[in-house]
């Protein structure tokens, strides 16, 4: 049986936002991305284990969900990264999920 917040101080459930469709959900559900920069550009890569350095953003691995965050230039705000960004290996990730 799961403790509360009270007795373990701290939330049973993680819940992170979607980046794309703005809502919350476990973080289980989410894939997390990071912005890693290159020398000609910075590319956002899936991070599946959460470990990889830097800010990380959230998102559902849907379609839908990463042509809203593409459409309301999200990657940019949320991993507070300027210029454009390579999102190739994030769009492969998401089709075949």
């Amino acid at each position: 049986m799961a403790r509360g917040l009270r007795e373990t101080g701290r939330l049973d459930e993680v819940v992170r936002t979607c980046i794309g469709c703005r809502q919350r959900a476990d973080k289980t559900t989410l894939v997390r991305v990071v912005a890693v920069r290159e020398p000609t550009t910075t590319v956002v890569r899936p991070d599946s284990r959460g470990t990889l350095p830097g800010r990380g953003a959230h998102l559902h691995p849907t379609t839908r969900c990463l042509e809203l965050a593409i459409r309301r230039k999200a990657f940019g705000r949320a991993l507070r990264v300027e210029g454009p960004l390579d999102l190739s290996e994030l769009a492969g990730i998401v089709e075949t999920a």
